[in-house]
Parts: C-alpha cells; structure tokens; sequence
C-alpha cells in the first residue's frame, strides 16, 4: 500500500463493518486517505508500517477497548486521537479524555459533525507544530554542527562526519524536537525496528561513538530516565 503524502491520513478502527465502510468512504470523498481496522491488535500492526495524522477509534470493541488503545497510542506514537462510542455520558466523556484523546463524538453521529470536529483537532496539532522551513536549518551542538536539510554533521574544524543511513535517520529523527526527550519507540517507528529498549540503545550507542567529544559523557544525546533521548542544542539567539 501507498499512501499519498500531500493528503491528512487517517487510521479508523472499529469492530463495527459498516461504520469502517462508513468513515472509509465519506472521509476519502472529503480529501483524506483513509485505513482502517477491525480491532486494536490490527491496529497496532498498521502504526508499525505507516504514520498517520489523526486516530478515530471506537470505544466499545472487544478484547482491547478504545480507551485502552487510546492510551497505547498516546505513549507510544505523537498522534491526535477521536473516539467514538455509544455512550455519552459525562464519566464517559471524562475517561476518554483522561486516556489521552483530544475529543469525544457519540454514536450515532452526523458525518458532516465528525469532519468538522477532525478538522478542529487537525488545525489544533498543525499549530502546534513548527513547520520545517521556519525550523533553524543548522543546529549547534557540543563542538559540532548538524544540517538538518542537508542532514550532514561536522566536527569542530568542519569536517564531514560520516554515518550510516540508521544513524542519519536516527539524528534525524532527534532534531525534530531538539531539546525535548523523545520515546524510544518513536525513535523504533521512525528506525522501522523492532521497538524493545535494547534495538534502539543499539543505534544511540552506535551514534553517539560517532558525534560525542567524550563517549563517556555524552552531551550531544543525553539519556532522560522514562522519557527517552534527547538532542542538546546550543541555542546561541
């Protein structure tokens, strides 16, 4: 499957067939590629293979319900999340926010409703998020620079630091959000590895032999116990 990058993707999971025909056909009339899934353990193997801008899921499903799923996303991936569900009282409306998602519609809902409120949050997480060309395109760390659009690493006397194409993506992936620690398993996704602590220390290890003035001290990426890697930038403004 290929997914078209200039349009919102979706991902719709819920064990009801006719509402996954129902959200698949109206939100692809609308503009938006749509992939669903029956339940939450499909779920998780679509997110390991494609990211998405925005989750609708249904909160009633069996086996692993959409809160639980909810959560599960929440840590895992940066991605809004939409629940649906039969119920619609206020408890209910509280948990599913609780879980981590952004907003909560009651079935039945009126289609042209669930479009606008995807919108909202789209337009919400789309503010919240630095476009790339308004980002620094070159990065100070501790004595080497980082291009991020060209994504090539100098040392302090300006020489090209040469890395694997894992260990590109990986720095890559890092000066997203430099500054702020980033979840080994975002770091997995963006790898396309197997997403356990190990793999990825693997990696971070790997890179850091490569860019580190002192491997015993690292200072360019920096270990945050239970929040992941991040990537220290000097800010000279």
């Amino acid at each position: 499957m290929v997914l078209k990058a200039d349009l919102p993707h979706i991902l719709a999971v819920d064990d009801d067939d006719r509402i996954r025909r129902l959200l698949a056909q109206y939100l692809t009339k609308n503009g938006y590629i749509v992939v669903t899934a029956e339940d939450a353990a499909k779920a998780k193997e679509i997110l390991k293979s494609f990211a998405f801008d925005i989750c609708i899921l249904d909160v009633m499903m069996p086996g692993e319900n959409g809160l639980d799923l909810s959560d599960y996303i929440r840590k895992s991936y940066d991605i809004p999340i939409l629940l649906l569900t039969a119920m619609g009282e206020t408890e209910d409306r509280i948990k599913g926010l609780e879980s981590g998602a952004d907003d909560y519609l009651s079935k039945p809902f009126e289609p042209k409703e669930l479009l606008l409120r995807l919108q909202a949050i789209l337009r919400r997480s789309q503010k919240n998020t630095i476009p790339q060309d308004q980002k620094k395109k070159i990065l100070k760390l501790n004595q080497r620079e980082y291009n991020i659009s060209s994504r090539i690493i100098k040392d302090n006397e300006g020489h090209v630091i040469n890395l694997t194409e894992g260990e590109a993506t990986l720095l890559y992936a890092l000066s997203q959000k430099p500054n702020i620690p980033i979840r080994r398993e975002m770091l997995a996704r963006e790898l396309g590895i197997d997403s356990n602590d190990r793999a990825v220390d693997v990696q971070i290890t790997r890179l850091r032999k490569k860019i580190e003035p002192d491997i015993s001290i690292p200072s360019v990426i920096q270990t945050q116990r239970g929040k992941g890697y991040v990537l220290r930038v000097i800010d000279d403004d």
